[in-house]
């Protein structure tokens, strides 16, 4: 079947929603990329986030030994039924990955990530995949350019999504690629990011709920000094963010980006601390 989108939907009388976010992949070399960047086993199992027209989840499937392809639109069904209707490791998926229950679908086997997904969903879609009750071994997904500099970014130019990246993962900067690789062409360059899971945090903190909940309190405020944010998010007074933060050895003036994982862990040990004495 021809990867020329635009040829495909045409003849499915399916036109790309800017609702759904949708652009398309068509480029060979791209495609190629983002399997490469999955390095799939051939007993692999991979779950692909936006199936789309189904040009990446042929490469992946024959890479692979099972993919199960996910995508929203179920305009999308007739196309992809016909393009894989002889794919025996390939199942079709119709259904918004956000609402998937990853453990219902696939049990307790090891599996990849590929997602090629909406960007406006993309944080979504990793948030939905480091809290699942079996995280996948590893995650490709294609995201705006802009994003992943913040994923891979160090202390100084964090944010709450690169601390959780960084806190499950080990996130990289495949490959970047311009609006010509898409139908129809965004207005933005693009990148590949993998994420290489970890079997256990890189710091000490005493879970992963509490540390979250200190995190998302510390960026809670944006351009506030920290003192201020972690006591809004936590609601709790200055006063005791200020204790807290000591506590942890943080100046309390510092702002939640140039924060590292050891520190928002020191910090957690804190808190976790100060409540059980309450």
């Amino acid at each position: 079947m021809s990867n020329n989108p635009k040829a495909l939907l045409e003849r499915y009388d399916v036109l790309p929603k800017k609702s759904l976010g949708q652009n398309f992949m068509h480029d060979p070399n791209a495609l190629e990329k983002i399997v490469a960047s999955a390095q799939p086993q051939a007993t692999d199992t991979i779950v692909e986030v936006g199936a789309g027209t189904g040009a990446l989840t042929e490469r992946l499937a024959e890479a692979a030994d099972q993919v199960f392809a996910i995508e929203v639109d179920e305009r999308l069904s007739p196309l992809l039924e016909a393009r894989f209707d002889d794919a025996a490791n390939v199942y079709l998926v119709f259904d918004d990955i956000l609402k998937t229950d990853i453990g219902a679908l696939l049990g307790a086997q090891d599996y990849l990530v590929v997602a090629n997904a909406p960007y406006y969903i993309s944080s979504a879609i990793l948030w939905h995949f480091f809290e699942s009750r079996r995280p996948p071994r590893r995650i490709v997904v294609t995201m705006q350019y802009e994003v992943a500099e913040r994923i891979v970014g160090a202390p100084g130019a964090m944010n709450l999504l690169s601390i959780a990246a960084q806190f499950y993962g080990v996130p990289r900067i495949v490959s970047r690629f311009g609006p010509a690789v898409f139908w129809p062409r965004p207005n933005i360059d693009s990148a590949i990011v993998r994420i290489d899971t970890h079997l256990a945090p890189p710091v000490q903190a005493p879970s992963s709920a509490l540390f979250f909940r200190v995190v998302k309190a510390g960026f809670s405020m944006k351009r506030k000094q920290l003192k201020n944010a972690l006591a809004g998010g936590l609601r709790i007074r200055a006063s005791i963010a200020r204790d807290l933060l000591h506590a942890a050895e943080i100046d309390p003036q510092r702002r939640a980006e140039t924060l590292s994982l050891a520190e928002w862990a020191r910090l957690t040990q804190a808190v976790e601390e100060a409540e059980a004495t309450l």
